[in-house]
């Protein structure tokens, strides 16, 4: 059995070298991470070292590790005594360091781009590797390396980690690896995570300070009618006057003090109705209507199937490039979408083949694709495929633009709105009655004017 030579972090910070043996690289390092091992380097050596070893600063021999899982626990918590500040931090660090998305986009650019220089998977990942700084997605690196070199794809480890890497980035890498052109798959992933990225920033812009505004205005008028408003009253009373407040103010008073006499029946109704909706998605059906929503709802419907399905032309753009029929090249590429009502669309698609219909037959009834869109796709079946669809996906990135500048114009007004009116209700509620307390007319009724 081959032995590898690692080096590893313990959770306290500690790191360890020692040998073991396993299959190959890629069952070593599970086996390291199941020990409460973070690998950091893992090679291949031809026998096991008898010399006696210098112990470095900071590294200690673990035979003892391997052999039993409990141990690593035992061995922590008696090192805990003995870490040093400057471990702690270090580890706090190293450790907890988040994966952003502009990691997995550097690690995409670079893998790209040694990709078109010829590079293989390994020579690539083992470059990327070493110069990888973030600690956390360095280990994942090195499991998808090992998967490699152990004759697995790339994405079939990357799906152990959809926490890490979208999931259709995951069915992009897994495309280009089907269908033999991993270098152009990997080109569409880094300007599908840009598009991403850069829509949330957008999207961000516009939202978080209007909501950050709406939370304000909404916690204050809470706290106007819980404060505000009794104190008012009861000047008033005290006064003698026989002025009330606006029945508006009233009546949300009214409903706020019962909110919180009966807290538990409105959070157990909305608690009820967020449970039915989500297990309603959860079903086969629900999750169709729901996929089916996302497409049709206002504002975004059409921005969202836009981009769901210039991705599906993409990835069959790239199977038919590399000499793979309709029928294989739609079985692939209905890996980069998890919309239920997409999926059908393209196995309906596949049935009509099989029983020798239009495959476009189907995006045409659903009423979904545009004219043009499907109409291009025709005039490609009578033509050359492969061009048409090429000039497709840039009808489609002109397209997706134009919806994604409506939807950033749309949004803001919609976010106003929504302010707009929590503040109008504001003024009604607790604004209204103090500028009438400061004009001092309450006064004349108080003094029996």
């Amino acid at each position: 059995m081959p032995i590898y030579r690692y080096r590893a972090m313990t959770a306290n910070g500690m790191i360890v070298t020692n040998t073991i043996e396993e299959n190959n690289k890629y069952l070593a390092i599970k086996k390291l991470k199941r020990n409460n091992l973070i690998p950091i380097n893992v090679d291949k050596t031809l026998q096991r070292k008898k010399s006696k070893r210098t112990v470095r600063k900071n590294s200690r021999n673990m035979d003892e590790i391997l052999k039993n899982v409990d141990t690593a626990n035992l061995l922590i918590s008696r090192q805990n005594s003995r870490t040093t500040f400057f471990q702690k931090v270090y580890l706090t660090i190293t450790k907890s360091e988040r994966i952003t998305t502009r990691d997995i986009i550097v690690f995409t650019q670079n893998f790209y781009l040694l990709k078109k220089a010829n590079f293989n998977n390994i020579h690539a990942l083992n470059t990327i590797i070493d110069s990888t700084e973030n600690f956390t997605f360095k280990g994942i690196l090195e499991d998808i390396l090992a998967g490699v070199e152990a004759g697995e794809n790339m994405y079939t480890t990357m799906e152990y980690y959809e926490d890490v890497f979208p999931y259709l980035y995951i069915n992009m890498v897994k495309v280009g690896e089907l269908s033999g052109n991993l270098t152009l798959a990997l080109e569409q992933a880094v300007t599908f995570l840009e598009e991403n990225d850069k829509l949330t920033r957008t999207l961000r812009s516009i939202i978080i300070p209007n909501l950050a505004q709406f939370i304000f205005l909404f916690v204050m008028l809470i706290v106007g009618t819980l404060v505000a408003l009794p104190a008012i009253q009861n000047l008033y009373e005290e006064m003698g006057s026989q002025e009330t407040l606006p029945a508006i103010s009233i009546w949300f008073s009214n409903v706020v003090n019962w909110i919180l006499a009966y807290w538990y029946i409105p959070t157990a109704i909305i608690g009820g109705i967020i449970a039915l909706i989500i297990s309603y998605i959860n079903t086969p059906k629900g999750k169709y209507n729901f996929h089916y929503f996302k497409y049709t709802m206002p504002v975004f419907g059409q921005l969202i199937f836009a981009i769901d399905f210039s991705r599906i032309m993409r990835a069959m753009l790239l199977n038919l490039n590399n000499g793979m029929r309709i029928q294989e090249a739609l079985e692939v590429a209905k890996n980069v979408t998890k919309n239920y009502v997409l999926l059908s669309i393209m196995e309906s698609a596949i049935n009509n083949i099989l029983i020798g219909q239009s495959w476009i037959e189907p995006f045409e009834r659903s009423r979904l694709a545009t004219p043009m869109m499907t109409e291009m796709l025709k005039i490609g079946m009578n033509t050359d495929l492969p061009q048409m669809m090429e000039k497709l996906v840039e009808y489609m990135e002109i397209d997706i633009q134009t919806l994604l500048d409506k939807t950033i114009k749309v949004l803001p007004q919609i976010v106003y709105i929504l302010v707009g009116a929590i503040l109008i209700f504001f003024v009604l509620v607790v604004l209204v009655p103090c500028i009438y307390l400061y004009m001092g007319g309450w006064l004349l009724s108080a003094y029996g004017f």
